[in-house]
């Protein structure tokens, strides 16, 4: 097949996706459960797309999984984004040079 066929394809399929629903849900959404059930959509698909690039990006499951600790104790602590994101791949840096 064409690249241009392929292309082609992906551009209708991601056209679909994004107006099938402004065409499904012309009326304002007023079922409690399916308004709690498309909140949390968006945090279930980045957590599907973001944890396992995590734990595959290193090479090494210990050095990911130490970054990953780092991450979350940091973020708990509610440290600023670049520190966090910063303090976690020195956490595994330096873990896969021990290693």
């Amino acid at each position: 097949m064409s690249i241009a066929i392929y292309i082609g394809v992906m551009a209708l399929v991601t056209y679909l996706v994004r107006v099938i629903p402004f065409t499904v849900f012309r009326k304002k959404i007023r079922s409690r459960f399916l308004k709690s059930f498309l909140y949390y959509i968006p945090y279930a698909i980045l957590s599907a797309m973001t944890i396992p690039a995590i734990f595959y990006s290193t090479g090494n499951i210990i050095t990911a999984a130490v970054g990953t600790v780092i991450a979350v104790v940091l973020a708990y602590l509610d440290l600023p984004l670049i520190i966090v994101a910063l303090a976690a791949s020195a956490g595994a840096l330096i873990t896969d040079l021990i290693i």
